[in-house]
C-alpha cells in the first residue's frame, strides 16, 4: 500500500442514522471521501484519525432562525413588560445605544454557544432601523467573518418595527443589501400597513435577487392571517422556494379545515414555515394564565404535507426569550414534549433541524455523503432515538473536514 496517507481525517467507528452497523468516514479536502463498512475493514491511511467509539454521527444542526444582534441582554434588561409588545418596546429603547462592539461582544457568546451544541449552518435576523442604523449589521458582518472556520452565519436584515410607519428604515436596508446581507426579512404585524409593508419587501427582494423571511401571524387568533397574501405575492413574483416565515402560531389555534386549507396553500406557493418553540411558547397566550394552549405551529404536519419546515431558536436570553443555550437538539426535543411525539417522530424532528433545515435555507451539498461537504458531529449517544430523547452532548465537531471543537468526556468520580 502507499505511503501517501488516504484522507486528511478519518473518523473510525461511527454510527449513522438509520443504520446500526459500524462505519468509517474519510474526509480529504474538506469533504466526505468514502464512507466505509467496519466490517469490511482494511488498512487505510489517514494523516489524522479520530474515534467515534460507536458514537451517532449527524451533519452538522442548522438552525434557520436566530437573533445574535439582541442576544444575551438579559444583564440590563431583566423585563419586557410582557407580551410581544412589552418585548419589542423594551429593545426598541435599548438598541438606541447599542455600539458595534457590544453587538460583536453578545453575538460572539452566542455564536460560540450554539457551535459547541453543533450548529453549522445559522441564519441570523439583524434589525435594521433609524435607531440601530447599521452596527448591529456591521457587528454581524465581522462575526461572520471572524467564526467562518467552524459556521456559515447567513445574514437577515429586516424591519422589526415597521417599514412605512417608520421613516429612514427602508434607505437603511437598501444599504444593508448593497452591502452585503444575504436576505432581507419582514414583520408586516408591527407596522401601520401591514399589506404595503409586505408588497414593498417583495419589490426590494426581486430588484436585490435575495430571498424573504417574514415574521408573520404572531398570534392565537385565527380570524385573520397575512399568509394568504405572502403565498399571492410568491407565486406573483416568482419567488417559490425562496420565502419562509416565522412563528406562524396562528396554525395552532386553527380548526381543522381552516388548517388544512392554509397548508395546502403554502405548499402550492413554496412557503416555507419555521416554529420558534421557546418564544412562542413564552409570549403567546399570556391573557390566559396557566391555562394558555400551546401557541406552536405544529410544523411536523406541515412537513408531512410537502411544506419545507423547521425549528430554531429564535431568541436567546433577553426579553423576547429570557433561556437558551443554543442546542438545536434542545428545542426539537422541546418540541417533541409540545407536540405528544414519541420515538417513532423523533426522526421527523431531527430532519427538522437537520435536512428540512438545510433545505429552507437552500444549502448545497449537505449530508453524510460521499461528495458532500464534511460538516459533522459526533454526539454523546449510539443512535438516533438516545440521542434526541436524552438530548446528548456534541462531543465533537468538524467543520469542512477541520475539527472545530471538542468536549471532555464526563467521569464518575
Amino acid at each position: 500500500m502507499s505511503s501517501v496517507p488516504l484522507f486528511d481525517i478519518l473518523i473510525r467507528n461511527a454510527t449513522l442514522q438509520g443504520d446500526p452497523s459500524l462505519v468509517d468516514i474519510g474526509i480529504r479536502d474538506g469533504r466526505v471521501a468514502e464512507i466505509l463498512p467496519v466490517a469490511q475493514r482494511q488498512e487505510t491511511k489517514a494523516r489524522v484519525e479520530e474515534d467515534a467509539g460507536g458514537r451517532l454521527v449527524l451533519p452538522g444542526f442548522v438552525d434557520t432562525h436566530v437573533h445574535l444582534d439582541k442576544s444575551c441582554l438579559l444583564a440590563c434588561c431583566r423585563g419586557g413588560g410582557g407580551g410581544l409588545k412589552g418585548a419589542v418596546s423594551a429593545v426598541s429603547r435599548l438598541k438606541q445605544d447599542f455600539t458595534e462592539e457590544d453587538v460583536y461582544r453578545r453575538g460572539a457568546r452566542t455564536i460560540e454557544m450554539a457551535i459547541l451544541q453543533g450548529t453549522m449552518h445559522m441564519r441570523t435576523h439583524v434589525e435594521v432601523d433609524p435607531r440601530v442604523g447599521l452596527r448591529s449589521f456591521a457587528a454581524i458582518q465581522r462575526l461572520k467573518r471572524d467564526y467562518a472556520f467552524a459556521i456559515d452565519l447567513s445574514i437577515c436584515v429586516f424591519p422589526q418595527e415597521g417599514l412605512l410607519n417608520d421613516p429612514g428604515t427602508e434607505a437603511l436596508l437598501e444599504q444593508a443589501l448593497d452591502g452585503g446581507a444575504d436576505l432581507l426579512g419582514g414583520c408586516p404585524y408591527t407596522d401601520s400597513d401591514p399589506s404595503a409593508h409586505m408588497e414593498r419587501i417583495f419589490a426590494m427582494a426581486q430588484s436585490h435577487d435575495v430571498d424573504l423571511d417574514f415574521h408573520l401571524d404572531f398570534d392565537l387568533d385565527p380570524s385573520w392571517t397575512h399568509m394568504d397574501e405572502i403565498c399571492r405575492l410568491a407565486e406573483a413574483q416568482g419567488w417559490q422556494g425562496r420565502v419562509a416565515i416565522g412563528h406562524v402560531t396562528k396554525l395552532a389555534a386553527m380548526d381543522e379545515d381552516a388548517f388544512e386549507r392554509h397548508v395546502t396553500r403554502l405548499a402550492a406557493a413554496g412557503v416555507a414555515v419555521t416554529a420558534l418553540p421557546s418564544t412562542d411558547l413564552y409570549l403567546n397566550g399570556r391573557d390566559k394564565g396557566f391555562r394558555a394552549v400551546r401557541g406552536v405551529a405544529p410544523v411536523h404536519l406541515l412537513a408531512e404535507r410537502g411544506v419545507t419546515a423547521s425549528i430554531a431558536t429564535n431568541n436567546v436570553l433577553n426579553p423576547f426569550t429570557p433561556y437558551g443555550d443554543c442546542s438545536l437538539l434542545r428545542m426539537a426535543n422541546l418540541y417533541a414534549n409540545l407536540m405528544h411525539l414519541g420515538p417513532d417522530g423523533f426522526s421527523q424532528c431531527l430532519r427538522l433541524i437537520t435536512q428540512d433545515a438545510a433545505r429552507l435555507m437552500r444549502i448545497e451539498d449537505y449530508g453524510i455523503a460521499p461528495g458532500h461537504a464534511a460538516d459533522l458531529i459526533v454526539l454523546d449517544a449510539t443512535d438516533e432515538d438516545e440521542a434526541f430523547g436524552s438530548i446528548a452532548p456534541a462531543q465533537m465537531g468538524f467543520k469542512n473536514g477541520r475539527k472545530t471543537f471538542e468536549r471532555q468526556a464526563r467521569i464518575l468520580r
